[in-house]
């Protein structure tokens, strides 16, 4: 049955008038789904004929949890997501004091291999839908009763290897009709994929662009991030220089802070000389610890992000969320499988 949920209000539209019906049936049923009802049944002002046909045409697309962590420390929330085929993704709720800002995934696993990630552990499953990066959105605000204002898609998987269906979610969250989420308050990241970010910048949409970098060099690079060899990280710096001339939007790069790896001096000096031209925001990470990996913690990002500020770029340290749950990407996803007490995987 076709993802009625994945539907443009005009495609919605479109279908009702095909099935006999008046053109704002379409918006009452667009609304409706963006409300978070699971059964065509709820739709309590549309005919029972109509529901019935519905039914038998289309399906609903909506998670269960599975998992639900709560921190204690500040109040930030993970999700474990059963999906309708048995797979399962992560979603973060995150409380500041400008608003609460959702985390979500873009992929069941990730085939990117960075070396520091958990969410690549097992690999990539399948690309997500439209209307599952949606129901990420919509149920964590419905479940948690907590208003959602900013969107990140930082989770589990890399956002330009879905980018078709990551842009179809895009078009139906920022909606008037629907959950209405600006474009100005959507992060989406990315660890380099460049077709994914000329075709992004060549679209001009008014969301902010987040490059998980990382190291500023190749021979770095590589050797943590996969992804350097198909798409070098000179390569790279170019193309965001190209976004922003295209968007005029300020490009935030992500850094995870590795001890001895990617955290001297020399490489600090190399980002604001790749950065030079253009606003640049480097957010400096502090590694979470990953039982696969044998990387730690840098013990220098004071330092790091005192050489940056010495250049004249803007360099802030990632506030910690989460600290007594689960709270990096891939974690619990990766310890449900672990533990296979029939739960997804």
């Amino acid at each position: 049955m076709t993802d009625i949920k994945s539907m443009t209000l005009q495609e919605m539209t479109e279908a009702m008038q095909e099935m006999g019906e008046s053109a704002f049936r379409g918006r009452q049923v667009f609304t409706w789904l963006h409300k978070g009802a699971r059964s065509f049944e709820e739709m309590s002002n549309l005919s029972k004929a109509l529901r019935q046909k519905l039914a038998e045409a289309y399906a609903i697309t909506a998670p269960t949890v599975a998992r639900k962590q709560v921190s204690a420390q500040d109040g930030t929330i993970k999700y474990l997501w059963e999906l309708g085929d048995g797979n399962c993704i992560e979603t973060v709720l995150m409380q500041y004091h400008h608003g609460n800002t959702v985390c979500i995934s873009s992929q069941v696993g990730c085939r990117m291999g960075c070396a520091f990630c958990a969410s690549t552990v097992g690999g990539k499953v399948r690309d997500l839908l439209p209307s599952e990066l949606l129901d990420q959105v919509l149920f964590t605000q419905l479940d948690s009763g907590l208003p959602i204002s900013n969107i990140v898609l930082m989770g589990i998987g890399e956002p330009m290897d879905n980018l078709d269906n990551v842009l179809r979610f895009l078009e139906l969250v920022n909606h008037p009709d629907g959950l209405n989420i600006g474009m100005r308050h959507i992060s989406l990241s990315t660890c380099g994929v460049l077709p994914g970010i000329r075709r992004l910048g060549d679209l001009g949409l008014q969301l902010t662009l987040s490059v998980s970098l990382h190291a500023p060099d190749s021979e770095t690079r590589s050797k943590i991030m996969p992804v350097n060899r198909a798409y070098d990280v000179e390569d790279l710096f170019r193309e965001c220089h190209r976004y922003f001339e295209k968007t005029g939007r300020r490009i935030s790069f992500e850094y995870a802070m590795i001890d001895g790896v990617n955290d001297s001096d020399q490489q600090a000096d190399l980002i604001a000389k790749k950065v030079k031209g253009m606003p640049a925001h480097v957010n400096l990470i502090p590694l979470n610890d990953v039982r696969e990996s044998h990387f730690k913690p840098s013990r220098r990002i004071a330092a790091f992000q005192k050489r940056l500020e010495s250049h004249g770029v803007t360099a802030t340290v990632r506030r910690s969320l989460g600290g007594d749950i689960d709270a990096s990407c891939g974690q619990l996803r990766r310890r449900a499988m672990e533990e296979r007490k029939g739960e997804c995987v």
